[in-house]
């Protein structure tokens, strides 16, 4: 047996991008970090996840993870 199965649902809108874990219904929510929101089921779980502005952020994570190894690959080179 491989445990129990996963369920994940997103949803991209005008607003952001929401990433669902659970079909329960969210009783509250957390914000985690400027523009991203963990929701929460009556038990205080994690249900899922609201990033506002999930193009701009997906792209300055991205830009700043090649970033930050293009700068260790130059170091890596000069030493």
């Amino acid at each position: 047996m491989y445990g129990p199965s996963i369920y994940m649902k997103y949803r991209l809108s005008l607003r952001g991008y929401d990433l669902a874990i659970s079909d329960e219904p969210e009783a509250g929510s957390v914000e985690v970090s400027p523009n991203i929101t963990a929701e929460l089921n009556a038990k205080g779980e994690l249900i899922g996840i609201e990033i506002l502005g999930a193009s701009a952020f997906i792209r300055d994570s991205v830009l700043d993870s090649v970033q930050a190894k293009v700068l260790d690959l130059a170091e890596a080179k000069m030493a």
